[in-house]
């Protein structure tokens, strides 16, 4: 028999963790951060390191495992499908309460370390580094198998969790790519292959399926940055790009772009340090060729006054995407460095404000500050890196699952998700289960106990 348990990621666009179990075996699907909850109580002044966890589970930080306490002998491996925070930023919190080993890409596993190393974070269980388009057996009965995918970040993939009574496809965060900048295109030929098996459940990312249309590939948005940084006057100008730390293959476009501009690349902030770092230990980008990178605020600040007397040889690089109050972006806007920005500098948000309260509330108070040192304003040089409602609805009819499970989103996503579902012939509550945080199934559609 095989159950599952909506940990978190079922009422909101975060916090995604889901367990699943086989009999007496039970595999983890990601544990992810809530960003807002932590944003608003560093906002009120509090301190991340001070809190235990089981005050970041009452803050609503991180997900709630205690619906699984039963199962906690019974985990043997949890499973990282991205770098995201939203999908491995709980690990460090939670992680250690189960024998288990954690299990991702290379790229993954090399951002988890760093994480770990910076937060001076140790915990007993094994990282196990697994390639795309590879399998790992768990046990007689188990085998799990990393699906490439593409995404905002390298080396995504959908977990397919085989079992003698059928595959579970958790499929946290993707886009339908085929012309990706960096890495390969998803694997439709296993979807398929899947889907003409015995595809029993469908966990899915609905964060836009309620966006009626086929997400555009990462060469769009590289055609949209390409054309502000060289076809837009900026003669003598500081040229500034914010995007999200994670998005590799976005600043490798910046890269490309700043060097036919013929600019000195500089990344500024300790995320773009972060995952750099990360991706070029993984071998997969050599950026530290063409760039400077400087993480920490007093290396930024001399190297901030060096650029403010030359700005128009320079195209910056830093975190603040979101307007997020501490930012490399934020504090520059604020004055808190010895630089100051003038009018005419250029200023591209590569990215789009992702759709909670904080988050617009902060890139607003930003954006503000930003026009009143008249500076030119680039918003939404930017493609999602999830799958939109045709793309989803591709998925579907590619792998023709038994039971249709969204997930990651508030409720009315997950809600889109289901009527998409209806669409394509499936029943809510029968074989489309629209959960909440803390609900456990059978996967014959009936709700356990918890």
């Amino acid at each position: 028999m095989i159950e599952l348990a909506a940990i978190g990621g079922y009422n909101e666009a975060g916090k995604n963790m889901t367990a699943i179990k086989y009999n007496d075996e039970v595999v983890i699907c990601d544990m992810g951060l809530f960003l807002p909850r932590i944003l608003d109580f560093e906002e009120e002044g509090g301190h991340r390191e001070d809190l235990t966890d089981a005050q970041l589970i009452k803050i609503g930080a991180i997900p709630d495992d205690r619906v699984i306490e039963k199962w906690r002998d019974y985990v043997k491996v949890i499973v990282l499908g991205h770098c995201h925070l939203d999908h491995l930023g709980a690990a460090q919190y939670l992680a250690q309460r189960y024998d288990a080993p954690l299990v991702g890409t290379p790229y993954t596993m090399n951002v988890l370390k760093k994480m770990f190393f910076d937060d001076k974070v140790n915990i007993p269980n094994r990282f196990v580094p697994l390639n795309v388009n590879s399998k790992y057996k768990v046990s007689e009965n188990i085998e799990i198998e990393f699906i490439n995918m593409t995404h905002s970040t390298l080396q995504t993939v959908m977990t397919a969790i085989h079992t003698p009574d059928g595959t579970i496809i958790y499929a946290n965060d993707f886009k339908f790519d085929n012309h990706p900048v960096i890495g390969l295109k998803p694997n439709y030929h296993v979807l398929e292959k899947i889907g003409e098996k015995n595809a029993l459940a469908l966990v899915v990312d609905s964060l836009y399926s309620n966006t009626e249309r086929k997400t555009p590939s990462e060469k769009v948005a590289r055609e949209m940055l390409k054309d502000v940084l060289l076809g837009t006057s900026n003669f003598g100008k500081l040229v500034i790009v914010t995007t999200f730390a994670s998005h590799i293959a976005r600043l490798q476009s910046v890269i490309d772009f700043g060097k036919e501009m013929d600019r000195k690349i500089i990344f500024l902030g300790r995320s773009l340090s972060k995952y750099v770092g990360a991706a070029e230990r993984a071998g997969l980008v050599n950026f530290s060729a063409d760039v400077e990178i400087v993480p920490y605020a007093g290396m930024i600040n001399k190297k901030l006054a060096k650029v403010e007397k030359e700005r128009g040889k320079y195209l910056i690089v830093c975190t603040g995407n979101q307007g997020e109050p501490k930012s490399v972006l934020s504090r520059m806007a604020r004055g808190e460095f010895d630089f100051k920005l003038v009018e005419g500098d250029h200023v591209v948000f590569s990215c789009n404000v992702i759709p909670v309260e904080e988050n617009i509330s902060n890139r607003d108070k930003l954006e503000k500050l930003l026009k009143k040192a008249r500076v030119r304003i680039f918003t939404g040089i930017h493609q999602s890196g999830h799958a939109s409602r045709e793309d989803l609805r591709d998925l579907v009819n590619m792998i023709k699952p038994k039971y249709i499970i969204p997930a990651h989103g508030e409720h009315e996503k997950l809600n889109s998700m289901a009527e998409l579902a209806k669409e394509e012939g499936y029943k809510l509550n029968k074989n489309v289960l629209v959960l909440n945080d803390g609900d456990i199934v059978k996967l014959d559609g009936s709700k356990l106990e918890n």
